[in-house]
């Protein structure tokens, strides 16, 4: 079965067509939910939410870009949604003397598992704007009108999340040299 036809299937509601959309799909989507909320249980209810409105909007899919993409966007915007309803998004400016870093934040050799480790050590909102950022590759403009904060904000955080996990690969490769 193609895509189109999968998703014509799912547009008329048959399960056995929601059933394979969900196998190929929920480990790319829940990755995405794990890396906005933390908790195991709670990413694997924001994927059920998730998949919920891709079955109860399926039809509104122009098939304009990327399936898989409206998909991910469905997924980045629940969990978003997840953490403002647990408010969980706390979005501050630290002092503002924070030192920029100009280096780009190298993580070669990090295996996948040890990157999401690293991103639960940050704050809700340094890792929601580091995911959209870096991750998710939307600009500061976009993630600004997504979690209703100015450019500016969106940047300091994203620069406070650097500086976090640039603090913590220090300390892991310390622990590990030891």
């Amino acid at each position: 079965m193609t895509e189109h036809e999968l998703i014509q299937a799912c547009v008329l509601k048959e399960r056995s067509a929601q059933k394979a959309l969900y196998a190929k799909y929920s480990g790319v989507l829940f990755g995405i939910c794990k890396r906005y909320v933390k908790q195991h249980e709670d990413a694997e209810d924001v994927l059920i939410e998730t998949f919920y409105k891709i079955f109860s909007n399926i039809g509104q899919f122009g098939g304009k870009g990327s399936f898989e993409g409206w998909m991910k966007r469905i997924a980045v915007n629940e969990s978003l949604m997840f953490l403002r309803k647990k408010k969980s998004i706390h979005l501050t400016i630290d002092n503002l003397k924070t030192p920029v870093i100009h280096e780009d934040l190298t993580v070669e050799g990090l295996y996948e598992q040890d990157l999401l480790k690293l991103l639960d050590h940050l704050a809700p909102g340094y890792r929601s704007v580091f995911n959209l950022f870096v991750i998710e590759g939307y600009k500061h403009r976009e993630i600004a009108e997504m979690l209703g904060i100015s450019i500016n904000t969106s940047k300091s955080q994203l620069i406070q999340a650097k500086n976090k996990l640039k603090g913590l690969l220090k300390k892991n490769i310390k622990a590990v040299a030891s």
